[in-house]
């Protein structure tokens, strides 16, 4: 397996891009490229060509994040200025605005049926999930123990949620924290049911298995990638290579790979059935904070793409093979 640069576009925002995705194809078109940069805008970029398809404007403050609805329609993006905007991919048009708590939306993901949108709750410990059909707040769940004392609450600062991640059939829904703690939650119950732990620093990203709804994939500020058995609390493996923190990881769509973008400027191909890290791409001239590779569907399409992007302000394009 390999990337093969295929694309690079300079200076595709104003400021540092902070979030990738890729918006699935839909009967009417091709996949999408969608980026959220700290500008405060969202653009949408077409397929191989990357030219620009649409921005979306509205935060005030630089956005973080960006998640897109399986069916491809609809994206959603969140900024530091602590809202949620839910967007029409192809018109850009403003489906719903959704207001959190200073500190409480950060990194999100529709889950796979496309119902409910999982929002990292940044402060209060928790995510978020809005219900897709009426856009409200359906339920918090805490990754604080329900039985945690008055003591153990003085802890509640380093169970600041970053992230959140849907296994493959819905029923696991991950979340990372500053402390480098995973809370694992049975979604049908609404419980937090354990804990993962190794990691020693922020965990930044979370991807689940395409493959598999028990492994789970983590990066960390420690330089470490983990896979763990997500239901049954088991350390898979744990991976190593980067020089730095590593911002993003994302799962290849035939399961066989990882791909990871770190603040040492790199992106790096990791083979699964090998557990190693077999490329390392130093095309970016800074911090890469995002890695995605384009999912599976659209007329014609067979080649695997993966889509970086970085401080430097530049998103680049590769196959995967």
């Amino acid at each position: 397996m390999k990337l093969a640069s295929l694309k690079t576009v300079a200076n595709a925002h104003n400021d540092s891009i902070w979030a990738v995705t890729w918006a699935p194809a839909t009967e009417a078109r091709g996949a999408l490229l969608i980026t959220g940069s700290l500008d405060e805008s969202v653009k949408v970029w077409k397929g191989d060509e990357l030219e620009q398809d649409g921005m979306h404007t509205g935060h005030s403050l630089g956005v973080v994040a960006v998640a897109a609805h399986p069916a491809g329609s609809i994206a959603a993006s969140t900024s530091l200025d602590s809202f949620v905007r839910i967007f029409d991919v192809d018109s850009n048009a403003t489906i719903a605005v959704l207001e959190t708590s200073p500190s409480e939306a950060w990194l999100m993901q529709f889950n796979p049926k496309g119902s409910v949108l999982a929002v990292a709750g940044g402060g209060s410990a928790s995510v978020k999930l809005w219900n897709t059909s009426t856009w409200r707040l359906d339920a918090s769940l805490s990754v604080l123990k329900a039985d945690t004392s008055v003591k153990g609450a003085e802890k509640t600062s380093g169970k600041f949620v970053l992230t959140t991640a849907w296994s493959i059939d819905g029923e696991l829904l991950a979340c990372s924290t500053m402390d480098g703690t995973v809370g694992i939650f049975d979604v049908s119950r609404g419980k937090l049911i354990h804990y993962l732990e190794g990691h020693n620093m922020p965990v930044r990203s979370l991807v689940f298995s395409p493959v598999d709804p028990c492994i789970l994939f983590t990066a960390s500020d420690d330089k470490h990638v983990r896979m763990y058995d997500a239901k049954n609390t088991g350390l898979v493996c744990a991976m190593s290579g980067h020089g730095g923190k590593v911002h993003s990881v994302d799962a290849s769509p035939d399961g066989g790979a990882l791909a990871t973008g770190a603040s040492d400027r790199t992106v790096r191909l990791w083979d699964l059935s090998m557990r190693a890290s077999v490329q390392t791409i130093t095309d970016h001239a800074d911090q890469v904070w995002g890695v995605a590779f384009r999912p599976p569907g659209g007329e014609g399409v067979r080649a695997g793409r993966l889509a970086t992007v970085s401080d430097d302000k530049s998103i680049n394009l590769y196959d995967y093979s």
